[in-house]
């Protein structure tokens, strides 16, 4: 018998991640541009089965997760760093570039022209070049372990490609690779910036201006923004669960209109095979981990036959 459980918990943000650290990449139009460029329903229906569904969030399918417009709560965060963060924040709700119907990935396109133009990078010949002759052209870096996503990148390149946006990509073997992420020596990676249910400390290592020139962090964009200090330090010294939880959706709020990422998806089920001997709780925990309730909580029904 195979089922699929619904599933909660903290699955974070997996994404094509910009590297702050390169100049191209600086300014946030030119991030959002590029973003713009990805077709995720196209891979969806024609390399996934239909089976995922898009991140639009850092801490993507749980309550952490920033939803519509800030809430009162959020707003008492986010009202002093009004200066320091972008204004739309307060009036749009974020959300990754989509080409379901009546959007299109022409749409998508145009858009991301406009932006590009505003941001200095004018089209000639078919190229994208900026006023001193610089094209814009970036590598993403894949390890062995996530060499697959050739396929996923092979048909954003040429989207980008009709931007005049030259992306290349290759996979190094696993020593390089991480030689070149604990250094920095890249444009762009598929990074996970995986949450707990409790998010804390950690943190500092993944977005904290502190950790953006340590070698080995896990500040993989190179975020340096006193915004988001501000508000990581806000969420790890919360004196409970709900100013935590208040803190974290404002914090995403401000790193998902930063534009630091590129986000990729996640499935939201656990695909599961299994004897029909077996039992299993009717209810499942909200938040859990597959292979514990998988193994901890089954039972073999009464008087079953063997399978």
């Amino acid at each position: 018998i195979r089922d699929q459980f619904r599933h909660h918990n903290n699955a974070g943000m997996q994404g094509f991640v910009f590297n702050l650290r390169r100049k191209i990449f600086t300014d946030k139009r030119v991030r959002r541009a590029i973003a713009l460029a990805m077709d995720f329903e196209w891979s969806n229906k024609n390399l996934f089965y239909g089976q995922y569904t898009r991140c639009d969030s850092y801490f993507s399918n749980s309550e952490l997760a920033a939803r519509g417009l800030p809430s009162k709560e959020e707003l008492a965060l986010l009202e002093p760093l009004r200066e320091k963060i972008d204004p739309a924040i307060f009036t749009q709700a974020w959300r990754p570039p989509n080409t379901d119907p009546s959007n299109s990935l022409r749409a998508n396109l145009r858009e991301a022209q406009v932006l590009l133009d505003a941001a200095g990078w004018k089209l000639h010949n078919g190229v994208l070049q900026n006023a001193a002759g610089q094209r814009l052209e970036f590598e993403v870096l894949l390890g062995q372990t996530n060499k697959a996503f050739e396929r996923i990148l092979a048909p954003y390149a040429r989207n980008l490609a009709k931007l005049g946006i030259k992306m290349n990509y290759r996979a190094a073997d696993n020593a390089l690779y991480q030689n070149r992420t604990d250094t920095f020596d890249y444009d762009m990676i598929v990074h996970t910036i995986t949450q707990s249910q409790s998010p804390g400390n950690e943190l500092i290592n993944v977005w904290h201006t502190s950790s953006a020139d340590k070698e080995g962090s896990n500040n993989t964009m190179g975020i340096k923004d006193p915004a988001v200090d501000t508000l990581v330090e806000r969420l790890i010294y919360a004196p409970d669960r709900k100013h935590l939880v208040t803190a974290a959706q404002a914090l995403d709020r401000v790193l998902l209109h930063g534009e630091y990422i590129i986000p990729n998806w996640y499935i939201a089920n656990h695909r599961t095979a299994y004897w029909d001997s077996l039992g299993y709780p009717e209810k499942l925990p909200l938040y859990y981990d597959a292979d514990a309730w998988m193994l901890r909580m089954w039972w073999k029904k009464p008087q079953a036959s063997k399978p």
